[in-house]
C-alpha cells in the first residue's frame, strides 16, 4: 500500500480529517508524524533557516522524522483559501525550503490551491491534480473529494461545539464525543486564548498551556469554536481589509473575545520571528488596553523559552483574576494558591 506523510505541523491542525479522508478513501495509508518532542525540535533547528519562526522551524523536524519511511510527503502549497486572501509566504514556499535545505527526502505532493481570484472557486480541482498522481479514476477521485468535505463538515461541527482540535480529532477517530469532551470540564474561570492552532494545540512548544490552565481551573475557549461569519463581521470594523486569512482569524476572534462578558481574561499565544503576528498582535494589544476590560496578557515563544517563566506569569495572571472576581463579585475565597508542577 502506498504510505503518504503528513507533518504534525502547521496546517496539520486546519485541514487534517479534510486529507487524512481523501486519502484514505483512494486506499492510500497517511502516516501522521509523532507528537512534537525534543529530538523532532533539535533536528527542525539544526535545518531549517534561523531567520524562520519556531513553527516552520518544527515543521523541517516533523518532515525528517517521515523521511525514509513514507512513499511520499504531502506539502501542499497554499496560496489562498479564501477570495482576496492569501497564507503566509513561508507556508507557501515551504516545499521549497525543504528541497533545498533537507536532502534524499520522498517525492514532495506540493499542488497549488490558489482561490483569491474569483469568488465560488473550491477544492475540487486542487484534490483532481493530487488524486491524479495516484489513480486515472475520475469517478474515484470525485468520491475521495466528497468524503473528505463530509470529514471537514463533521470536524468543523465538533469544533463548534466547543472541543478543540485536537480533541476533534480524537472524536471523529472514534473516542466518543461524550469522552472528548469531558477532557474540557469547566472550570471556575473561563479564559479566552488567542492564538494560531500550531502554536496553541501543540503541547511541546506551547509547554502544555492549556493543560496547565486546566490545572488551575480554568476552562479555555480559543478561536477554533468562533464561526467564519463572525470573524468576517468582526474584521469589517478595520479602516483596511486585512488581507492574511490567519492574520484575520486573530483580529476578528479577539474582538470577539473582548466583547464577550463571560470570558473572565484574554491571554495571546505567539511565536518569535512571525512577521505577519508582528502587526496582528500590536493590533490586539491596543483594542485591548483601549477597552480594558477583560484582563490580558501577551506570551511570546520561541526555541529558547523557559517553562518557568510561562509558569510564573500564567499563575500571577490567573491569580489576579481570582482575586479581581473575588473583590468585584463578592464571591467566597477559591481556597489554597493554585502551584503548577
Amino acid at each position: 500500500m502506498i504510505k503518504v506523510g503528513i507533518p504534525r505541523a502547521l496546517l496539520f491542525y486546519f485541514y487534517y480529517p479534510l486529507w487524512r479522508a481523501f486519502f484514505t478513501e483512494l486506499d492510500i495509508q497517511v502516516v501522521v508524524s509523532p507528537e512534537t518532542n525534543k529530538r523532532i525540535l533539535d533536528a527542525g533547528l539544526r535545518t531549517a533557516l534561523g531567520e524562520a519562526c519556531l513553527p516552520v522551524k518544527l515543521f523541517f523536524g516533523h518532515v525528517l522524522e517521515l523521511s525514509g519511511k513514507v512513499d511520499y510527503l504531502f506539502v501542499p502549497r497554499l496560496i489562498s483559501v479564501e477570495h482576496k486572501e492569501y497564507i503566509c509566504p513561508k507556508f507557501m514556499g515551504l516545499s521549497d525550503m525543504l528541497r533545498v535545505r533537507l536532502a534524499n527526502l520522498p517525492p514532495i505532493i506540493d499542488t497549488a490551491l490558489d482561490v483569491s481570484g474569483r469568488r465560488g472557486l473550491d477544492w475540487s480541482h486542487f484534490f483532481e491534480k493530487v488524486g491524479s498522481i495516484f489513480t486515472r479514476d475520475r469517478h474515484l477521485i470525485k468520491r475521495a473529494y466528497c468524503s473528505a468535505l463530509e470529514a471537514d463538515k463533521n470536524f468543523r461541527r465538533l469544533l463548534k461545539s466547543g472541543l478543540l482540535p485536537p480533541e476533534a480529532m480524537d472524536a471523529a477517530d472514534g473516542i466518543s464525543e461524550a469522552a472528548a469532551t469531558s477532557v474540557a470540564s469547566p472550570g471556575f474561570l473561563k479564559i479566552g486564548l488567542l492564538g494560531h492552532p500550531y502554536n496553541l494545540y501543540d503541547s511541546y512548544i506551547s509547554m502544555n498551556l492549556i493543560g496547565k490552565m486546566r490545572q488551575m481551573g480554568a476552562s479555555v475557549v480559543t478561536p477554533a469554536s468562533v464561526s467564519d461569519d463572525l470573524i468576517d463581521n468582526q474584521t469589517k470594523r478595520l479602516p483596511k481589509r486585512l488581507f492574511w486569512t490567519l492574520g484575520k482569524q486573530m483580529i476578528g476572534s479577539a474582538l470577539t473575545f473582548f466583547e464577550n462578558e463571560k470570558l473572565d481574561g484574554v491571554i495571546y499565544l505567539t511565536s518569535f520571528g512571525c512577521g505577519p503576528e508582528s502587526l496582528v498582535g500590536e493590533l490586539v494589544k491596543r483594542w485591548a488596553k483601549h477597552r480594558g476590560n477583560p484582563p490580558f496578557m501577551m506570551l511570546t515563544i520561541d526555541e529558547h523559552t523557559g517553562e518557568a517563566g510561562l509558569v510564573t506569569r500564567l499563575e500571577a495572571f490567573i491569580e489576579m483574576i481570582k482575586r479581581r472576581k473575588k473583590n468585584e463579585d463578592h464571591v467566597p475565597s477559591y481556597g489554597q494558591p493554585v502551584h503548577c508542577c
